[in-house]
């Protein structure tokens, strides 16, 4: 195409026209006009983003192969090479338990809270339109996902759907800086407010300047009016700092998510809010707790051999100084209080008119005072 003026014209003409579309859409927030038109965008390019995530890889392992090789034989052997090792990447051991671990997780994770999830995986990264931190996933209308829903996985808040398509949806991730979702502290109950900053931290300005929190407290989300867009109790981060600027009417905290926003796989849409409120259940045990229960369960182990040990030593036993069997060693008079009981039928000994005490230790002395009479 020639430089000229018609050119430059509709360059400036269009350059226009992208800025006012961006107004458009900035200013109308979550009901922007341009709402359908992405998502008729998200229905028609979705399926074409599930395709090309499944074929990106060996075509691009393909073309590095034809790249490097320096002649026909070394391309087919390096090709072979490289399909060998795609497959049994794809059908390893370690890639299949670890998509077994990642579903076990979450499943643990939705049984917790109650929620009632459909199961998705993240098949592109990014939106097709704008540079927000999300991520496309391949479950839309046809699965139930619709607008504003809840995405968790075993860790805890991935973030919330903001595009269905038929086939697929798009998820604004929660470390994104227009993300914004409603915080609880563990006991405490301290509320707040967690956005994203584009990193690995959240930042979070508590409602109450005067909260006591520290590093290592928990915070889960407090949920939305309809449970839209999102559920109570699902496990949110840990406090890793606390600005302590007097003066504020809030308070702010950073907060480290559960989350790794580069290594999502598996995903869950929480389709079924929970009945009650999960509070604080579907936060992880902490490590102290970990130990003291593994504690708690070895001395209970140990208990359970002793007593088991103590009954097969019990019944009767003939050995030397061993447990009574039934018989007792008749006691020699005067021992375990016999002399009591000799002076209680008789005469005290301390009684008026009695002799002075006999001495047991003496065989000449009288037993009783009556036989000196």
């Amino acid at each position: 195409m020639r430089d000229t003026r018609e050119s430059r014209l509709l360059l400036v003409l269009l350059v226009s026209i992208a800025f006012a579309l961006i107004s458009v859409d900035i200013r109308g927030g979550d009901n922007s006009p341009l709402d359908g038109p992405r998502q008729a965008a998200a229905s028609l390019f979705g399926p074409v983003e599930e395709g090309v995530a499944g074929a990106v890889d060996p075509v691009a392992n393909a073309i590095a192969a034809v790249r490097e090789s320096g002649d026909r034989h070394d391309r087919i052997s390096e090709l072979e090479r490289e399909n060998a090792e795609l497959r049994q990447q794809l059908g390893s051991d370690a890639h299949r338990d670890s998509r077994i671990e990642q579903l076990d997780d979450m499943l643990q994770t939705a049984g917790a809270g109650q929620y009632g999830v459909v199961a998705a995986q993240v098949i592109a990264i990014g939106a097709a339109q704008g540079f927000s931190w999300t991520v496309t996933i391949d479950a839309g209308t046809e699965d139930g996902i619709t607008r504003d829903m809840t995405v968790l996985n075993g860790d805890g808040l991935v973030g919330r759907v903001t595009t269905v398509g038929s086939g697929t949806a798009t998820v604004l991730l929660a470390n994104d800086p227009g993300f914004t979702v409603g915080t609880r502290l563990e006991d405490s109950e301290e509320l707040g407010f967690a956005t994203g900053r584009g990193d690995n931290e959240l930042e979070v300005q508590l409602l109450n300047q005067q909260a006591r929190v520290a590093e290592g407290d928990r915070m889960v989300t407090f949920g939305s009016d309809d449970n839209r867009p999102f559920v109570p109790g699902v496990p949110v981060g840990e406090v890793v700092s606390v600005d302590r600027t007097a003066g504020d009417l809030t308070r702010t905290v950073r907060v480290r998510p559960y989350v790794s926003f580069t290594q999502l796989d598996l995903v869950g849409v929480v389709v079924e809010p929970p009945r009650d409120n999960p509070r604080d259940s579907v936060l992880p045990p902490r490590p102290e707790d970990r130990d003291e229960g593994r504690d708690e369960d070895e001395r209970a182990d140990r208990g359970a051999r002793e007593r088991d040990g103590d009954t097969g030593n019990t019944g009767n036993e003939d050995g030397p100084g061993g447990v009574e069997d039934g018989t007792r060693e008749p006691e020699a008079p005067g021992e375990g209080g016999q002399d009591g009981d000799v002076a209680a039928e008789g005469e005290q000994p301390g009684g008026p008119g009695a002799g002075p005490p006999a001495d047991p230790a003496d065989p000449a002395a009288p037993a009783d005072p009556a036989d000196v009479e």
